[in-house]
């Protein structure tokens, strides 16, 4: 090829190179003065506003339920547009709002919003703690009968009464029991907290408040007058039959008889005198023995009750006629006629 024409080529690509940035160039700054002139600033990206952490739930949670810390967690959430009921970090922290009760169902990852909370302490709180068809009843607590401060709200209990026992014929003789009345009780409240903040050191508790049936109101209240209550920490493990009962959250209480008398617990005590037989004499067993013409009645021991169908060497036992009345037995013996019976 010429190199005469090489030449010409490249010039003729420089010269088209320059006229074009030239062309941009003019164009460019022809848009900006119209654009000046009729008041129009030119477009520029918005910052994008950083993100903010939003209280939400981590698990799904039921109208009624009682909030615990691990139940929520932070979220980041743009924060155009965002609403001032959400709960945002830096302003409050989720310790604030463990124990809460839930008015309304929240689903994971929905947003917190306090007015559909019931704080502790507020109106109603107790009320929405309390299962329906329950009642709440606050009994008096020690260092002693309350685990050394170591009961909080959740807690299920064993309630145990302590009273003494005076005869009804003897007034010096008196004896101490101990006696299990009510088993699985759900605490509701140890004095005015509901919840158990991590952190905070067990303090004696002056009252903790039961979750009970109308029935189990009852019975508490009148303990509470008899004698000393105390209450019995449950495993929440179930490894047995009581157990099994205390790991179960909804499980209701239940009346007990268990009972340890102070006899019992020392040999030395002495054991209490049964309780005399109602009426004015004992009621023993008795045989009428016919020989001849002579009867005769004869009372048993009560250690060895006469058998009715046992026989005799004068013949077969009779007894009369059974009686809805409580008396006493009476087997006719006939010695005369075997076969015929009195």
């Amino acid at each position: 090829m010429n190199s005469k024409r090489v030449v010409f080529l490249l010039l003729a690509v420089i010269v088209a190179g320059a006229t074009a940035f030239l062309a941009r160039a003019w164009l460019q700054a022809e848009r900006a003065a119209v654009m000046a002139q009729a008041g129009v600033r030119p477009q520029t990206a918005a910052p994008v506003k950083p993100a903010v952490q939003v209280l939400v739930a981590r698990n799904a949670l039921r109208a009624g339920q009682m909030i615990k810390a691990e139940d929520l967690r932070w979220q980041p959430w743009p924060q155009g547009n965002l609403p001032p009921t959400y709960i945002i970090e830096g302003k409050r922290s989720i310790s604030d709002f463990a124990g809460a009760i839930v008015r309304s169902p929240l689903h994971v990852g929905e947003p917190v919003v306090e007015s559909e909370l019931i704080m502790p302490g507020s109106r109603g709180f107790l009320s929405a703690v309390l299962k329906p068809g329950m009642r709440a009843v606050s009994v008096p607590a020690t260092p002693t009968s309350t685990v050394s401060g170591f009961i909080y709200a959740g807690d299920r209990v064993d309630v145990m009464l302590t009273h003494t026992l005076v005869s009804t014929t003897n007034d010096k003789d008196q004896h101490s029991a101990t006696e299990t009345i009510l088993r699985n009780v759900r605490v509701i409240a140890v004095d005015q907290k509901v919840d158990f903040v991590p952190g905070d050191k067990p303090e004696p508790a002056r009252t903790a408040t039961l979750e009970l049936t109308t029935k189990q109101a009852e019975i508490v209240t009148l303990a509470v007058k008899m004698g000393e209550l105390s209450l019995a920490l449950r495993s929440l493990q179930s490894g047995d039959e009581e157990g099994a009962e205390a790991a179960n959250d909804d499980a209701p209480a239940e009346a007990s008889h268990s009972y340890t008398h102070d006899s019992h617990v020392s040999p030395l005590v002495k054991r209490p005198a049964p309780p005399a037989a109602t009426g004015t004499a004992s009621i023993k067993d008795s045989v009428f023995v016919l020989r001849g013409s002579q009867r005769t009645k004869q009372e048993l021991d009560g250690t060895t009750p006469a058998d009715p169908g046992g026989t005799t060497p004068g013949g077969p036992a009779q007894e009369t006629p059974k009686s809805d009345k409580p008396g006493p037995k009476t087997t006719v013996l006939n010695n005369n006629n075997p076969g015929a019976p009195r």
